[in-house]
């Protein structure tokens, strides 16, 4: 990622929902060194933000709709949550929670693209967003699963003014401060019981150290660590809990 601060358009927080969010707090922090903070407000149910040598790196939250899988979210930072949400209906895509204030906070809504990868917008009021990019530790990059990757190419610019580079075996989402993000295919080796959906990549210092100490923290590799061709070395995990993650060499940008 060469952005090193949220910017509009861009990626700006990603959430970890989940069951059991002391164990998710245990295992990220055991594995990238985050401490957790919690809201303590009531009707937070739980939720905690993940510092990095205090800064906020990320968030663990309880789920809180039926049928909401365990997994990582991304959002994206946007100076209005209401237009925003109506530029991706407009572009063809759905609201899964429309705006909605997050107290002091900000105001966030949760949408999907047409082909149904989901993703959250954020307006921000108190809160801007993660606080470190693209160093260890830190959310490195994002990256979209798609299998329609045609379709992605016309919503994301639509909706957020992306620039897009595509090549012959990776498209590159940016924006005028440099690229954040890419999209894959989603090939045969993917079962179709997989959804599409956005994957965040985390920088770390060694990739495959960071592989294997997941593995020991009880996490499965599901792809692993080998070198992009003109880009990092990268590694695919899920954690214990089940939600898919990537981890990426810091400094790595592609």
């Amino acid at each position: 990622m060469k952005q090193q601060t949220v910017t509009t358009g861009g990626p700006c927080w990603v959430e970890h929902g989940s069951t059991d969010p002391a164990a998710a707090q245990r295992f990220y922090g055991e594995l990238f060194g985050w401490l957790p903070e919690p809201d303590e407000h009531p009707e937070a149910g739980g939720y905690a933000f993940m510092r990095l040598d205090g800064a906020t790196a990320a968030a663990v939250s309880p789920l809180y709709g039926e049928g909401q899988p365990t997994a990582w979210s991304v959002s994206f930072l946007a100076e209005d949550a209401d237009a925003a949400t109506a530029r991706v209906t407009g572009a063809g895509g759905r609201v899964v929670v429309p705006p909605t204030d997050a107290r002091e906070y900000g105001r966030f809504a949760v949408l999907a693209d047409p082909s149904g990868a989901v993703f959250g917008i954020w307006q921000a009021r108190g809160l801007a967003g993660v606080e470190v990019l693209n160093v260890p530790g830190a959310l490195g990059w994002v990256e979209l699963l798609t299998r329609d990757p045609d379709g992605a190419r016309a919503f994301y610019p639509e909706v957020f003014g992306w620039t897009v580079h595509p090549s012959e075996r990776y498209t590159q989402w940016g924006l005028a401060d440099g690229d954040f993000g890419g999209m894959l295919t989603m090939g045969e080796s993917f079962p179709p019981q997989v959804p599409p959906h956005w994957l965040p990549y985390f920088s770390v210092a060694d990739v495959d150290v960071s592989a294997f100490r997941a593995g020991n923290l009880g996490a499965t590799v599901l792809m692993a660590p080998g070198d992009v061709p003109d880009g990092p070395r990268i590694a695919v995990l899920r954690d214990p809990l089940g939600a898919a993650f990537g981890i990426y060499l810091a400094g790595a940008e592609g």
